[in-house]
């Protein structure tokens, strides 16, 4: 076999086809969302320190009495602002979580799931940011072989990612959605 034409590339493959899922689309948006990921965290981190703050000036340290105060006392305007904020970062949450769930799904890939799972996490997900030549000895590997298999792992996660994750979700939220609307009838 070829560089190009692995076990693990014919899996890809055969998935995407599968999936109805545009390969070069796929892997342009699985490397986009994993090269914001750590800026994305960074962020999320960041804000809900910044929410945390601001709660405990306005409101004390009690956060219970806080959520009272904002619940029942605060203006629309200040009531409005703090769902706003405290919706985004749950709306990160969730994506953090999906990008979560996806590595999950590379780890048990058959084929070298391990490795592909360890190449994203060095290369995306960790909070320290390795160099090339790092990376190629902390995982003991030549240059192109990385490269090919780096490739593989993105193509991987995108797969985990948009033909199993973000299926689940839509499933679970529809039929919350339409527990909700049972309920209320």
């Amino acid at each position: 076999m070829s560089r190009k034409n692995t076990e693990a590339w014919n899996s890809i493959r055969s998935m995407c086809r599968m999936d109805n899922i545009d390969e070069k689309e796929m892997y342009q948006k699985a490397k986009i969302l994993l090269s914001i990921y750590r800026r994305v965290c960074w962020s999320a981190i960041g804000r809900a320190d910044l929410v945390a703050d601001e709660m405990c000036y306005y409101c004390g340290s009690d956060l219970d009495g806080a959520l009272i105060y904002l619940e029942q006392f605060a203006p629309d305007k200040e009531k409005d602002r703090f769902e706003g904020r405290i919706r985004a970062l749950f709306e990160t949450r969730w994506m953090i979580e999906l990008v979560d769930t996806a590595m999950l799904k590379v780890k048990e890939f058959p084929e070298n799931g391990d490795l592909y799972f360890e190449i994203l996490s060095k290369c995306y997900l960790s909070k320290f940011k390795y160099t090339e030549s790092e990376m190629l000895e902390l995982l003991n590997m030549e240059r192109s072989r990385f490269y090919d298999r780096k490739k593989e792992s993105i193509m991987l996660f995108g797969i985990s990612l948009w033909g199993s994750a973000i299926p689940k979700l839509k499933t679970f939220l529809i039929e919350d959605e339409e527990k909700e609307e049972y309920e209320y009838v």
